[in-house]
């Protein structure tokens, strides 16, 4: 069974880094684009980063210049390499990726269970 799994959450100083994880396990066919999102307390879920199966990287307008994403097909694995945190990106991260779970499926979006990122002054 397919599985997003994210980490590397947590509280930080305004200013500094941190480095979120999402692991799909499962062993599925293939993965396609992944993307993190994020939800602040009484807003709407948005995309912060995207990165296709080929490698081709999408930013909102908020964290580009200050966040990169990243992945590792061999390790099924995607990153977030957040820097220069403001107190405005304090939010749940999650993550999600198209993921066709075998050869004969259609491919469908599978959602991580959240991570939280606190950004402190």
């Amino acid at each position: 069974q397919v599985q997003l799994v994210e980490s590397g959450g947590g509280l930080v100083q305004a200013g500094g880094s941190l480095r979120l994880s999402c692991a799909v396990s499962g062993s599925p066919f293939s993965i396609n684009a992944i993307g993190w999102y994020r939800q602040a307390p009484g807003k709407q879920r948005e995309l912060v980063a995207a990165i296709s199966g080929g490698g081709s990287t999408n930013y909102a307008d908020s964290v580009r210049g200050r966040f990169t994403i990243s992945r590792d097909n061999a390790k099924n694995s995607v990153y977030l390499q957040m820097n220069s945190l403001k107190l405005e990106d304090t939010a749940v991260y999650y993550c999600k990726a198209g993921v066709k779970a075998w050869a004969w499926s259609p491919s469908r979006d599978y959602w991580g269970q959240g991570t939280q990122v606190t950004v402190s002054s």
